[in-house]
């Protein structure tokens, strides 16, 4: 499988919406990976071997969404696979599956706007900063 997209690639785009339309996924979301063969994705991911990279991936960016320096990621992290896998690729043991040249950090809603290909989906619910004399309501 020829990857179109890299994370390599990904992080040379400064914005972090540049980097979402980057990311932004042409055609139908989890037509092959979902359905009545969802488990062997359910298993891949629970897998010591997906642990580790995730584990990995998680470090290389810092916990940061889309890898942004700063855009920290409060909740739970998601590791987004640039070029969606298919079943194939989990029962082959493709190495794309995990190609940390193929993850990134994600936020849930980050995750979600990029499947949804939806980006009103990107509120930005980071803390905000506070400064002395800041009158301003949240």
């Amino acid at each position: 499988m020829k990857m179109i997209k890299s994370y390599s690639e990904l992080i040379t785009l400064p914005t972090f919406m540049e980097r979402f339309e980057y990311l932004a996924i042409n055609g139908r979301v989890g037509e092959m990976t979902f359905g009545s063969r969802r488990y062997l994705n359910q298993v891949f991911y629970t897998s010591d071997e997906w642990r580790r990279i995730r584990d990995e991936i998680i470090v290389r960016d810092d916990g940061c969404d889309l890898a942004i320096p700063g855009r920290d990621i409060g909740g739970r992290i998601y590791i987004h696979h640039i070029n969606p896998i298919t079943l194939e690729d989990i029962e082959r043991r493709r190495p794309c599956a995990i190609d940390p040249d193929n993850l990134v950090c994600v936020s849930r809603r980050t995750h979600e706007a990029i499947h949804y290909q939806d980006p009103r989906l990107l509120i930005d619910d980071r803390p905000k900063v506070r400064a002395p004399g800041d009158t301003r309501l949240w």
